[in-house]
């Protein structure tokens, strides 16, 4: 069963958590992983993209010249795909990009990736977490404080708008509560900051 420090604003230690072997130490699965995130960044395809092929593009609907006798080659159409202002072969048309993935292999995936944050010291357990206005310096010191590094997702266990509006303006910072984490976001950010009991919470959402 990993342990892991819990800590304060000021990066001094408080105590010591054990974390759930199931979920914080299982062998991560790359393939699941792989898997998972790349659905996950096809499903933000919107889709929309639209080309016209030749018999789309106006026009062109008169020989240009005829079949033999000019020295010049056959053409058929001024809105051939050989032609400037032509069609475009094979021209992409709107699609569905999105796929599916079944619960249980996201939640393997993100058990994966919180495992292997455990296992390279990226995750950081604060005690918590709050403050009485916003404030996007108390913020920046907080996570220079427990060296969060410049690339630092912020997990809680609930929506905190003084935390959320203190974060939001830091370049390389977002925050996230635990039924809006996603594998992308945990492989994107180089820390996760997770308060005390958000990670309670993974531990009864995902046991």
């Amino acid at each position: 069963m990993p342990k892991i420090d819990v800590i304060n604003v000021k990066g001094e230690k408080v105590e010591e958590i054990a974390l759930k072997d199931d979920i914080f130490g299982i062998e991560p699965n790359e393939a699941v992983v792989h898997q998972v995130v790349v659905a996950q960044l096809a499903n933000k395809r919107q889709g929309t993209q639209s080309t016209k092929t030749r018999s789309e593009v106006r026009g062109g609907g008169r020989k240009p010249w005829r079949q033999k006798g000019t020295g010049r080659a056959r053409a058929g159409s001024i809105r051939s795909p050989l032609w400037k202002g032509g069609g475009v072969i094979f021209a992409p048309k709107p699609r569905d990009y999105s796929q599916k993935v079944n619960k249980k292999m996201n939640r393997l995936a993100i058990k994966s990736v919180l495992s292997a944050k455990v296992a390279e010291n990226e995750l950081l357990v604060l005690d918590a977490l709050s403050m009485e206005t916003p404030k996007t310096k108390e913020m920046a010191t907080v996570l220079e404080n427990i060296k969060a590094g410049k690339k630092a997702l912020i997990l809680m266990g609930s929506i905190d708008e003084n935390v959320y509006k203190s974060a939001r303006n830091l370049p390389g910072v977002k925050t996230a509560t635990v039924e809006t984490i996603n594998v992308y976001d945990l492989l994107n950010y180089d820390f996760l900051v997770a308060t005390k009991d958000s990670v309670e919470k993974i531990e009864e959402v995902y046991a």
